[in-house]
């Protein structure tokens, strides 16, 4: 049964670091004029930041994953 709230818990924070990781790559890319100048390197190491800084966020809770009165999720 813990397997499946782990498992939970890291699906629904899976998606959350994605999800930060393609808006910070689509942020950065759009302050550029024209893709030919995109600096991917910027774009790439600034959205891995933020997946990793979605990830860390989540280890407080996630809403997706609910709790019990025990502190364990579903």
């Amino acid at each position: 049964m813990k397997t499946t709230k782990s498992s939970n818990w890291i699906k629904a924070a899976v998606t959350r670091a994605v999800r930060t990781f393609a808006q910070t790559a689509i942020a950065t890319m759009g302050t550029t004029a024209l893709i030919t100048q995109i600096n991917w390197t910027v774009v790439i190491s600034t959205s891995a930041v933020a997946g990793v800084l979605s990830i860390l966020t989540s280890l407080a809770g996630l809403p997706e994953v609910q709790e019990d009165a025990t502190g364990e999720g579903e």
